[in-house]
C-alpha cells in the first residue's frame, strides 16, 4: 500500500479545461495511491512522506501506447536495418526465449521505461510461446511498478529456422484458454496492470476471427492492440469485423486516407505513432502530427489524426525507450515536412502552428495516450482525483538550465534526457529517486523463476548479459536470407515491391 506522500515547492503542469498547459506552483498531497489535493502551503503530518522539489518541474507520467517489452536481450542489433530484416533477427527470435528470458528482458524494458518517465505502457506482447511466457511477461511487468495494459498475443509461433518454419495452428487450444485464465485472475500488481488483447492474425479468416473476439468482448477488455501496415487496410479491417470502436488501439496506422481518418475519429478509436521506427524502417511520416501533410491533403493522399493519436517506443530493441525523445523525434520531423511544402514553393512560412507546439507534442506523450485506452479520467494529467503517476525533472541540470526557467514544457519537449528525471512516482510509490531506480519486489508469479524477494538493478542487469549471450548464439545460426524469403512468400509481398540498394 501506497503511503500517503507530499510533494512540496515544485512547479507542476497542469491542463487546463482546454488542454493548455498551465506551470503553477502548488503542493501535490497524495493519499492511497491518488493525487487528493493540489494547493499551495499544505502542511504534513508525521505520517506523510515529504518530498521537497524546490527547482524541480513535476509533469504527468507519460503514457507509452505501443512497446514490445520482452526484446531487452536483442537491444543494439538492429541499428542498420530495416523492416524485414527486423521481422527476422528480431521479433522472430521469440523461438530463441524461454520463460526466464522473457521475465528479464520485460522487467529490462519496464524499467527503461520507467528510468525515461514512463509510467503507463501498452505492451503488444508477442512473446505468448507458451502459457508460462506469457505469465513471466505479466509478472515481471507487475514486478518493474509500471503501470500497464498487457496485451495478450496470439501469433504465429517460430517452429524451427534454415529453413524458417512455423507452428501449424496460431490457435492451439492453450492460447485462447489461457487469455481466459489470465483475464479472470487479472489485474495484476494491485491492479496496475491490466489485460488487454493484440492481434494481427487476420489471415486465419472470419469464423476464427469471429470466435476469437467474441472471448474477448466477453472478458471485458478495454483495449484492443493491432499493426496497421501498407501492405492491407486494417481500419477497413476493423470495422468490417465490428472492431473499430474504442477499444481500438491501431499502430503505426500504415497510409491512411481521409476516409480512413474520419473513420478512426468517428468510432473514438486511436492511432500510436512510433517515429522512431517509422521513420527508420521505411513506414512513412508519422501520423500524430497533421501539418506534416499539407500537400498530400490536399492532394487526397495520406493523412495524420493528430486529434485521435498518441505516441509509442515500439522496440526499445533498436531505439531509446524514452516517450519524451518519440515526442521530440515526431515533432521535428513534421516541422520539417510543414517547412519542406512551403519550402518547394519558393515560400518561407511566418510561423509554426499551434499543431506543432511543443505542447502538443506533450499533450500526445500524456492526454492523449491516456485517451488512447481509455484511462484519460485516471492518468495523463495532474488533477485531484487522478492516479498519483508523476515524473520530477531537475530544472537546475546541465541540459534544463534557463530553458525549464523559460518555458518547462520545451525544457522536457526539447531539451531533456532521462538524466534530467529525478523522481518517478507510479500509484503513489517512488520507483525512481535521486536519479536512480529503486529495487523491485518480485511479483510471485515469477518466485520460482528468480528465487528471491527483491532485485536490484544491477542483478537485473547481469542476468540479461547472460541471456542476450545465450540467445546471441542461436541467432547467428539462422540464415536470415532464406528466412526473409519465406517471410516474404507468407506475407505476399509482390515481387518487385522489394528494391536492392547494394
Amino acid at each position: 500500500m501506497a503511503r500517503a506522500m507530499l510533494i512540496k515547492n515544485g512547479i507542476a503542469l497542469i491542463h487546463d479545461s482546454n488542454n493548455h498547459v498551465i506551470p503553477t506552483k502548488t503542493d501535490i498531497l497524495i493519499q492511497d495511491g491518488t493525487i487528493a489535493k493540489l494547493a499551495g502551503g499544505i502542511q504534513a503530518t508525521d505520517e506523510v512522506e515529504v518530498i521537497d522539489a524546490t527547482d524541480k518541474i513535476i509533469s504527468p507520467g507519460f503514457v507509452d501506447t505501443h512497446h514490445h517489452g520482452w526484446q531487452t536481450q536483442l537491444k543494439g542489433r538492429h541499428a542498420n536495418e530495416l523492416l524485414l530484416q527486423y521481422m527476422v533477427t528480431g521479433n522472430y527470435q521469440h523461438a530463441q526465449y524461454s520463460p526466464k528470458d522473457v521475465f528479464y528482458g520485460q522487467v529490462g524494458a519496464m524499467l527503461e521505461a520507467l528510468a525515461a518517465g514512463t509510467t503507463t505502457v501498452v505492451d503488444h506482447a508477442h512473446i505468448t510461446n507458451s502459457p508460462d511466457h506469457a505469465k513471466q511477461g505479466i509478472a515481471a511487468t507487475a514486478s518493474s511498478g509500471i503501470r500497464s495494459v498487457f496485451c495478450y498475443t496470439p501469433m504465429a509461433i517460430v517452429k524451427s529456422f534454415n529453413p524458417l518454419t512455423f507452428h501449424p495452428n496460431p490457435l492451439e487450444e492453450w492460447v485462447m484458454r489461457t487469455f481466459s485464465e489470465l483475464a479472470d485472475q487479472g489485474p495484476f500488481g494491485d491492479g496496475r496492470v491490466t489485460l488487454g488483447f493484440a492481434w494481427d492474425q487476420w489471415f486465419l479468416g472470419p469464423d476464427a476471427v469471429n470466435s476469437v473476439f467474441e472471448k474477448v468482448t466477453g472478458k471485458g477488455v478495454k483495449t484492443i492492440t493491432v499493426h496497421g501496415t501498407s501492405l492491407f487496410n486494417v481500419t477497413q479491417i476493423l470495422k468490417g469485423y465490428g472492431l473499430l470502436d474504442r477499444r481500438a488501439l491501431i499502430s503505426h496506422g500504415g497510409n491512411l486516407t481521409q476516409e480512413d481518418a474520419d473513420l478512426i475519429k468517428e468510432a473514438g478509436a486511436h492511432v500510436s505513432a512510433t517515429p522512431s521506427t517509422e521513420l527508420q524502417m521505411s513506414m512513412g511520416r508519422p501520423l500524430c502530427f497533421d501539418a506534416a501533410f499539407p500537400g498530400d491533403v490536399a492532394a487526397g493522399k495520406r493523412v495524420g489524426v493528430q486529434s485521435n493519436a498518441s505516441l509509442g517506443v515500439d522496440c526499445h530493441s533498436n531505439n531509446a525507450g524514452s516517450i519524451i525523445s518519440e515526442a521530440r523525434i515526431g515533432l521535428q520531423n513534421a516541422r520539417n515536412h510543414f517547412g519542406e511544402h512551403y519550402t518547394h514553393q519558393g515560400k518561407l512560412p511566418k510561423n509554426l502552428p499551434d499543431s506543432l507546439s511543443v505542447e502538443a507534442a506533450f499533450n500526445l506523450a500524456t492526454i492523449k495516450g491516456a485517451e488512447a485506452v481509455n484511462l484519460e479520467q485516471e492518468i495523463g494529467k495532474i488533477a485531484e482525483g487522478y492516479k498519483a503517476d508523476l515524473v520530477l525533472l531537475d530544472a537546475m541540470s546541465p541540459g534544463m538550465i534557463g530553458a525549464a526557467q523559460h518555458d518547462p514544457v520545451a525544457a522536457i519537449i526539447l531539451h531533456s534526457s532521462p538524466a534530467d528525471i529525478d523522481t518517478v512516482i507510479v500509484d503513489g510509490i517512488v520507483r525512481k529517486r535521486d536519479g536512480k531506480l529503486l529495487p523491485i519486489s518480485v511479483d510471485a508469479g515469477a518466485s520460482g523463476i528468480v528465487g528471491k524477494e527483491t532485485l536490484e538493478w544491477s542483478e537485473i542487469a547481469k542476468e540479461i548479459v547472460k541471456s542476450r549471450e545465450v540467445i546471441q548464439k542461436e541467432t547467428e545460426k539462422v540464415d536470415v536470407a532464406e528466412a526473409m524469403g519465406t517471410m516474404m512468400g507468407m506475407w505476399q509481398v509482390p515481387a518487385g515491391l522489394i528494391v536492392d540498394v547494394n
